[in-house]
C-alpha cells in the first residue's frame, strides 16, 4: 500500500514545478535559437556567424539544403523538419533551386545557391561515425551526444576513439556534469594538434586527474602522461616547445594578448606537426581567448579553414550569452508593458484581471492534480480547462 501512495506521490506535479519546467523549456529553446523569434528570415543578414538551422526532408531529401528558424515555422510547417541546432557561416537556402519549384513565402527573391554554406550527413538526419540518427528508434535509451567545434557533428561517447585504458577521459565532476567548454573530435583532432603546444591549462581534466596534476604542479613523480606531438624542425631535429602560462616573454607580453609577435615561437606554417594518435581534445573554459593571433598563426588557421577559433562570437558559450542577454531584455519589456497597463487601470478592472489570473492557476492546479501522467495531455484537454474557467466565471 504505501508503495501505491509513493507511486501517486512521484506523479503529481505542482503549480509551480509545472511553470518552473515551462520556463525552463522556453529558455533552452531560446538558447538554440539564440534569441531569434522566427518572424524574418535571415537571409538579409547573409552568412551568419552561427544560427540555428534546420533541414527539411520533405522538399530536400538529399540532405543538401538548411532553412533558417522563420523559415522552418512559415515555409516547411507540417513537412518532416530535423534540428541541427546551430552551423556556423550558414545562409538560408530556402526557396533556392535546392527546392525546385518552392519559394520562400517570407523572401521569395534569393540566389539560387548559397556557394559558401557547407553541409554534412546532419541534413540527412545522421549523426556520429555510425551514421545513426538521433533520437535512434532501434534503441530504448537514449544516449546524448557531444558535438565537435571544429566540424559541427555530433557523436557518441563510445565512437570519440576512447579507449578503456586510455588515460584522457571525458573531463565530468563527481556528479557526471561536464568539466568541459569544447570538444575537438578525433578526426579533427589532426588538424588542432598545435594545440598541444599551449599550457596545459587550456585542457579540461577529469576529476580523476586531478590529483595526478596537483602532484605534477608540486613536482611529485607520477606515472607518466601521453606524449604531444613533436614538431620536426627545418635542422631535422625535433623538439618540443610549451608556453610557461605563469610567465611573461623578455618583452614583456602577457600569454593570450593579442600581438605581432607570436605566442608559441614557432612558425606554424613551415612546421610539420604529427602526433601519435588521433585522440579528441576536451578544452577548458575560455581557451579561445589563449590562443596567438599573430600574422603567423593567423595565416596558419586560415589556410587549416580554422580562422573562426579567433572569433569570439562563433563559440557556442557566447552564442548562448547573447541568448540570454536577449532573453532578458525582452523579459523586462514585457513585464514592464504589463505594469504600465495595470497602472492605467481602475481598481476594479485590476481586481478582476488579478481575480482571472487566479481562477486560472486554480483551474490549472486542478487538472494537473487529477490528471494521469502516464497519458500525453491533448487539444481536447486543453479546450475542457477553458470551458471550466467559463463556467465558473458565468457562476461568479
Amino acid at each position: 500500500m504505501a508503495d501505491v501512495f509513493e507511486e501517486e506521490t512521484e506523479q503529481t506535479v505542482s503549480l509551480n514545478e509545472y511553470l518552473d519546467e515551462v520556463e525552463d523549456q522556453e529558455l533552452e529553446a531560446d538558447l538554440v535559437l539564440g534569441g531569434d523569434e522566427g518572424k524574418e528570415c535571415t537571409y538579409v543578414k547573409g552568412y551568419m556567424k552561427r544560427q540555428a538551422i534546420f533541414s527539411c526532408l520533405t522538399c530536400t531529401p538529399e540532405g543538401n539544403a538548411g532553412v533558417c528558424t522563420a523559415c522552418s515555422l512559415s515555409c516547411h510547417d507540417g513537412h518532416e523538419i530535423i534540428e541541427l541546432w546551430t552551423k556556423r557561416k550558414f545562409k538560408c537556402d530556402c526557396g533556392n533551386s535546392k527546392f525546385g519549384e518552392a519559394f520562400c513565402k517570407l523572401l521569395p527573391s534569393k540566389d539560387i545557391e548559397n556557394s559558401e554554406n557547407s553541409y554534412n550527413h546532419n541534413f540527412k538526419g545522421k549523426y556520429c561515425t555510425c551514421g545513426r540518427p538521433y533520437p535512434d528508434p532501434d534503441v530504448e535509451e537514449q544516449v546524448e551526444m557531444i558535438q565537435c567545434c571544429i566540424c559541427e557533428d555530433w557523436f557518441h561517447e563510445e565512437h570519440l576513439g576512447l579507449e578503456s585504458t586510455n588515460e584522457i577521459q571525458i573531463p565530468r565532476d563527481e556528479e557526471g556534469e561536464p568539466l568541459y567548454e569544447d570538444l575537438i573530435c578525433h578526426i579533427c583532432s589532426p588538424i588542432c594538434s598545435f594545440l598541444n603546444l599551449y599550457p596545459q591549462t587550456i585542457r579540461a581534466l577529469h576529476k580523476q586527474q586531478d590529483t595526478a596534476t596537483n602532484a605534477k604542479e608540486k613536482g611529485v613523480e607520477t606515472a607518466p602522461s601521453a606524449s604531444g606531438p613533436s614538431i620536426n624542425l627545418e635542422n631535422g631535429t625535433s623538439e618540443f616547445h610549451h608556453v610557461d602560462p605563469t610567465v611573461s616573454d623578455e618583452k614583456g607580453m602577457i600569454i593570450g594578448e593579442k600581438s605581432d609577435t607570436c605566442l608559441l615561437g614557432v612558425d606554424l606554417l613551415t612546421t610539420e606537426l604529427t602526433s601519435e594518435k588521433s585522440q579528441p581534445m576536451f578544452l577548458s573554459k575560455n581557451w579561445r581567448e589563449a590562443l596567438c593571433g599573430c600574422a603567423r598563426c593567423s595565416g596558419f588557421y586560415a589556410e587549416k579553414g580554422i580562422s573562426f577559433l579567433l572569433d569570439k562570437e562563433d563559440s557556442i558559450a557566447e552564442y548562448e550569452r547573447m541568448a540570454k542577454q536577449k532573453r532578458d531584455e525582452k523579459m523586462q519589456q514585457q513585464e514592464g508593458a504589463e505594469l504600465s497597463f495595470l497602472s492605467n487601470l481602475g481598481h476594479v478592472e485590476k481586481m478582476e484581471i488579478l481575480s482571472g489570473i487566479a481562477d486560472m492557476k486554480d483551474e490549472i492546479r486542478s487538472f494537473l492534480e487529477s490528471f494521469d501522467a502516464s497519458k500525453p495531455i491533448t487539444t481536447d484537454d486543453i479546450h475542457q480547462v477553458f470551458d471550466n474557467l467559463k463556467k465558473r466565471r458565468r457562476m461568479d
